[in-house]
This record gives C-alpha cells, sequence and structure tokens, in this order.
C-alpha cells in the first residue's frame, strides 16, 4: 500500500476524467485525454501549486472544505467519496484510531430495552446511539420509515440519510428544520474530542457538501423543535408526528424515540399502516 493514497486516488481521478464531463472544451495539443491539473485546480477553487502538492504526497492535509471542491469539481459519486476520504485517512495516518482515543458508540441493546421495544409494538419507536445511528426499533417503526429508504443501509443512521439520500427531502416536506434538529441533536449528545464524531461529520462535510457544513459550522445551538412533526409517507400520505424522547441511564448516549400521532387523522393512517387497534390512547393534537 502506497504512503500516498490520497494523491494517487487525485491523479488516477483526474487523468480519467475527460474535459467533456467536466463541462469544459476539448481543446487541441492534449498530451492526455485527462484533465489538465491546471483545470482541475481551476475548477476546484484551488491553486496549481497546492494541487500539486497534494497529488505528490507533499501536502497530506487537506480541509474537508477543498476536499469537498475537488469531489464537486471531479463529479463523484458518493460511493467515491467517501473512498476519497478513506485514501485521505489511509495519507495522514488516521485510518485507525489510537487505543483509548475513545468508545466506539453503543450498538448493543441490553434485554430490558428491547423487552421495552416489544412492549411497544406496534408503535413506531427506534434506539439510537450518539451518532443517531439505528440500533433496533419496532415493526411499527419499520412499516413507517422502511417504504422512505431509511433502514436499508448496513448501519442505518438518522444523519447520513437525511443529508445524502435525496428521498428524505420528499419524506420531510420541512426539510430545513429537521436537518437543523438533526445537527442540534448530534452536537447535544456529543462527547468531548469524540474522534467517532469527528469521522462523520468529515465524511458528512464531503459527501452532503454545505447543507451539512454550513449548519455544523454554526456556533449557536437551535432550540430543539418540540411540535409535531411532518412526514410523507408514499402509501399512508402526509403524518403528523409527536416524538417523545427517552434518554436511557448508563447506556453511553442511548435514548428511545416514540413516533406518536399528532391528530386524529395522522392516528387512522398509523392504524392502517402498523395494523394497531382504534380506540388506545393518543396524543394531544398539537
Amino acid at each position: 500500500m502506497s504512503e500516498n493514497e490520497l494523491g494517487l486516488f487525485l491523479r488516477g481521478r483526474r487523468e480519467a476524467m475527460s474535459p467533456a464531463e467536466a463541462g469544459l472544451p476539448h481543446g487541441s495539443r492534449r498530451r492526455t485525454p485527462g484533465l489538465r491539473r491546471s483545470e482541475l485546480a481551476m475548477l476546484a477553487g484551488i491553486s496549481v501549486e497546492y494541487l500539486a502538492r497534494l497529488e505528490q504526497g507533499r501536502d497530506r492535509h487537506p480541509s474537508p472544505q477543498v476536499l469537498a471542491a475537488l469531489a464537486d469539481a471531479l463529479r463523484l459519486t458518493n460511493d467515491e467519496r467517501l473512498t476519497l476520504l478513506h485514501a485521505e485517512k489511509l495519507s495522514t495516518g488516521t485510518g485507525q484510531l489510537c487505543p483509548g482515543a475513545g468508545l466506539p458508540p453503543a450498538r448493543v441493546v441490553r434485554p430490558t430495552v428491547r423487552a421495552l421495544l416489544d412492549r411497544l409494538e406496534p408503535t413506531p419507536a427506534v434506539l439510537l446511539n450518539r451518532l443517531s445511528e439505528v440500533i433496533a426499533y419496532t415493526t411499527g417503526y419499520e412499516q413507517l420509515v422502511g417504504p422512505l429508504g431509511l433502514l436499508e443501509a448496513p448501519v442505518p443512521s438518522l444523519a447520513r440519510y437525511l443529508f445524502t439520500d435525496p428521498r428524505a427531502r420528499a419524506a420531510h416536506p420541512e426539510w430545513d428544520l429537521t436537518a437543523d434538529e438533526q445537527i442540534t441533536r448530534l452536537k447535544a449528545d456529543s462527547i468531548p474530542d469524540d474522534p467517532h464524531l469527528a469521522d462523520l461529520v468529515q465524511e458528512l462535510a464531503l459527501t452532503a457538501g454545505a447543507p451539512f457544513s454550513d449548519r455544523w459550522s454554526t456556533g449557536s445551538r437551535m432550540s430543539r423543535h418540540l411540535g409535531a412533526q411532518r412526514l410523507t409517507h408514499p402509501d399512508a400520505g402526509e403524518l403528523r408526528l409527536a416524538r417523545e424522547t427517552l434518554t436511557l441511564p448508563d447506556a453511553d448516549g442511548q435514548r428511545l424515540l416514540v413516533h406518536l400521532p399528532a391528530d386524529d387523522a395522522t392516528a387512522a393512517a398509523l392504524d392502517s399502516l402498523t395494523g394497531r387497534r382504534p380506540g388506545a390512547l393518543r396524543a394531544v393534537a398539537g
């Protein structure tokens, strides 16, 4: 394995990308079919000298903004952006965490919490860790968010889904407000110098770009929105959901998020989705 994985990746992608793919005229007298270094630097808004240092391995610490600009200029897919991020970590020697650098976010469900989820069926409820990763959920939650694509990843994540999956914007009519809430939650649940959170922030800054990084860089934390959340379901239509969050003690930031109908129409729609018998206790309409 080369010590300059980042430089090799950038140069390889630059040389494999045609001017037409980058939206540039082909021109004449080209010695190679790919982009010139000056062209990629122009597209990314950085100097040719700096790009040369990155490709040659003389600089291995580009900022997340520079990585995102290069990824945009090279028209990288989400998977390719993650490969770029991995190459940067290998080049800087941060591909593996140092011993004691911080415990990974908890993904183990206590038996009593699993029993609680069983008792909540078929109410839509989900267990999350401090990075908003989905650890466990009821069948009601699966019926609510499964058709939206949220549970398709090997380790589903509210943050990754919200900021990187195009379906999230269609599912959340008030996407901007939901995105602000997600940032607030990540910051509130974070622990000092958490390398796992830092990795997630760097990943989303690269894969999601400004919609994430601009919110994350805002110093103030928004007040959490306690009103009903609007959600557009492909089968049930628009739902208004009241949410209740229960923080679990001694569980490394795990929390239980329960979704309840905020009006009669949503209650009927959820009953249809989950098979719940009508007439049970409802949330007060808000």
